[in-house]
């Protein structure tokens, strides 16, 4: 995806199919003037002004709004306008095919956002977030992004980066111009911002990989015995029979998996094979299946049938949920609307039967309201590396500062910026020659 100074280029920016308003957008140098030819209009900046397009040939096309947002005042950082026609197949083809006759070309997916990107109208966090936001598919979801689209994730990282900038401004400047050790006070200040900021990524990074399920979405393993009632769980949890349902042991012999919202959270429940020995070939492939999907879920629900007493397989499974870290486990009694009978006390256990899970439901919704979070988050899995790498090179950094080695605590220090870079925008060593010549003099 490449562009020069005078490449123009128009797409489509509302949802493909029938609908009052279609928005065109069209971006560079020529925009205005393609706009222009087309309504016969001269466009003032920021105002909503109603046109009528004509092509080339005089044919009448459309009555539209047309918007002008002029160079650097847009979106892209370019001359924008945007053209307001009537919802529809057809017409906004039409549009978009006169608008190229004038010269522009289609845009390259994510076009519009490089050229903001590249112009500083926004930074790489807002990019991510712009994309992740239009794609999300939870009110939690949209409040994190939203968050990041503000710029408060960008506003953390300029911070930090700014604190190591000038630390390396100075280092640096000691490496060139001092034989001298650096001072005891110097030494001690430095010590205290790296161990500051490396807890503070480690802590923005812990938040987001625990609640990471809030903008992708929870995965909910339901595990269990054979003909526990995992499949009528997720029949009923889902208001529709997906899943096979048979008092044959092993009928579910693969994971079955179907999303659906709790409250306002997106979840993936997942339905497992039914755990136990001396199962088949086949059937124990399904119970690898099982053990897989709770490792790598969010959230393990362990059905137990309630109205039986417990046998080996269920103190088996048991053992199982309880060897799971950093899982969320619910353990849910079956088949409540019979005699209970099951002798494990499993403290907070909900009752469930096939036509109620009403507690099942509202003990996952608390679970996902708890990890609601007004704090910071990372929006992407690059943005975590990114910053694991940086509390890594700063742990480092501040093992190499007690041993005095300033080159090498300097090359630790730019692997952190450069990390930090990453998740925002490129770093520009221009920022240490300002910081060292504007808080040291240097020449004068």
């Amino acid at each position: 995806m490449s562009f020069t100074a005078n490449d123009t280029i128009v797409a489509i920016a509302t949802a493909y199919g029938v609908g009052a308003i279609c928005i065109i957008r069209i971006s560079g140098s020529r925009a205005l003037s393609i706009a222009t030819a087309l309504s016969g209009c001269e466009l003032k900046p920021r105002y909503a002004t109603l046109v009528n397009l004509t092509s080339s040939k005089g044919e009448p096309l459309d009555e539209a709004i047309a918007i002008y947002f002029k160079a650097p005042h847009s979106f892209t950082g370019e001359d924008v306008v945007e053209l307001q026609t009537h919802g529809g197949i057809v017409v906004a083809q039409i549009v978009l095919a006169e608008i190229q006759n004038h010269g522009a070309r289609l845009a390259d997916a994510g076009e519009f956002s490089k050229r903001a990107f590249i112009n500083g109208k926004i930074d790489l966090a807002k990019a991510e977030a712009i994309q992740a936001i239009i794609s999300s598919q939870s009110e939690s979801a949209v409040k994190i992004l939203a968050r990041s689209l503000r710029g408060e994730l960008g506003e953390f990282v300029s911070e930090l980066r700014g604190e190591l900038v000038r630390t390396l401004a100075y280092s640096e400047t000691a490496i060139d111009y001092a034989d001298d050790d650096l001072p005891e006070d110097i030494l001690k200040s430095t010590h205290e911002m790296l161990r500051k900021n490396v807890q503070k990524l480690d802590k923005i990074v812990s938040i987001s990989q625990s609640r990471r399920g809030l903008i992708d979405g929870f995965r909910v393993a339901i595990i269990g015995k054979p003909n526990v009632g995992k499949s009528s769980l997720l029949n009923s949890l889902l208001h529709y029979e997906r899943a096979i349902i048979s008092d044959e042991a092993g009928t579910t012999r693969d994971r079955i998996e179907e999303s659906l919202k709790i409250g306002t959270h997106l979840v993936k429940i997942i339905d497992t094979a039914g755990i136990r020995a001396g199962a088949g070939y086949v059937e124990a492939k399904g119970i690898e299946y099982s053990i897989a999907a709770a490792s790598e879920a969010d959230i393990v629900v362990c059905v137990f049938d309630g109205a039986r007493i417990s046998d080996d397989e269920d103190r088996k499974i048991l053992n199982l949920c309880q060897s799971l870290t950093g899982k969320k486990i619910i353990y849910a009694f079956n088949k409540s609307d019979l005699e209970f009978k099951f002798d494990i006390d499993l403290a907070d256990a909900v009752r469930i039967s096939r036509h109620d899970t009403s507690e099942l439901e509202s003990a996952l919704q608390a679970y996902l309201d708890s990890l609601e979070t007004t704090s910071i988050m990372l929006s992407s899995t690059r943005q975590i590396d990114c910053s694991k790498a940086a509390s890594v090179a700063l742990t480092r950094a501040d093992e190499l500062l007690d041993e005095g080695s300033l080159e090498l605590f300097s090359y630790e220090l730019n692997k952190a910026i450069l990390e930090l870079s990453n998740i925002t925008e490129p770093f520009n060593r221009n920022e240490i020659l300002d910081e060292m010549f504007s808080n040291f003099c240097l020449g004068k």
